[in-house]
């Protein structure tokens, strides 16, 4: 998609979670390739909208904020072609101290949000031949005593990742995943802190040290996440549905 291309020819997307992290550096990504943007999360500034992006402050968890989303987006840009379903967080710990309302939360933004939006979308990307891009996460293939919300939460977006993608061989809709792990973002920096505190090291030996630990050499940043978003999205990707990628710097072992 060429950026400079007349306004009313460039696609659209929606981008949740989109005021930070990997979810901000996906909205760069896009709109660097000539996407108008929709951008949708709990604390971002609404009232700051121009011919090209839409911010929409909203709780996705909210059973008709997905209807708000997608209405914004015809809205304000008349069509809908993409949308990256990257909204949500879910806490690590120890299984038992976490009672049903851990666990309704830990669903209710990522993957029932998602439900939400990839419903709400559907017509509208099945008009224009749209796409899906989720992002999940690799505990959704291996699972961790310490994780046990998040990656139950991730095993089933990957799960709706592929049974949207059956759907969409017929409708026209390419519906694909991303995987991430060990992303250097506020949240990752934030246990690096705990790290750093439990030993009473420097934040970058400790960052060095759950790196080690994870078996990667490096934490990603979340432009590297966002640059497989792009291609995802892109005609380069037109033979992929329900796909997986493991963006994880090798973490995953398993096939």
């Amino acid at each position: 998609m060429n950026a400079s291309a007349p306004l009313a020819e460039r696609p659209v997307a929606i981008v949740t979670g989109a005021s930070r992290g990997i979810g901000r550096a996906i909205a760069e990504a896009l709109s660097a390739h000539g996407y108008r943007l929709v951008l949708a999360a709990r604390s971002i500034d609404d009232a700051d909208a121009t011919a090209t992006t839409q911010p929409v402050a909203i709780d996705l968890r909210a059973r008709d904020a997905a209807r708000v989303v997608v209405d914004r987006a015809l809205a304000a840009f008349g069509r809908l072609d993409l949308l990256v379903n990257n909204a949500g967080a879910t806490p690590r710990g120890d299984f038992l101290a976490f009672d049903d309302a851990a666990w309704d939360d830990g669903f209710a933004l990522k993957f029932f949000g998602a439900v939400r939006l990839c419903r709400a979308a559907w017509p509208h990307l099945v008009a224009t031949r749209g796409a899906i891009v989720n992002i999940a996460g690799i505990g959704g293939r291996t699972g961790s005593a310490e994780f046990a919300i998040g990656g139950a939460v991730n095993a089933a977006l990957l799960n709706l990742t592929k049974a949207l993608a059956d759907r969409g061989v017929r409708d026209g809709v390419r519906v694909n995943a991303v995987n991430p792990s060990g992303i250097a973002t506020e949240r990752t920096q934030t246990r690096i802190d705990q790290v750093a505190r439990e030993r009473g090291i420097a934040p970058d030996a400790a960052a060095h040290a759950l790196a080690s630990e994870l078996r990667i050499a490096r934490f990603g940043t979340p432009e590297e996440i966002a640059d497989v978003v792009a291609f995802l999205a892109s005609p380069a990707a037109a033979y992929m549905q329900g796909a997986i990628v493991d963006v994880d710097g090798g973490q995953t072992r398993t096939l």
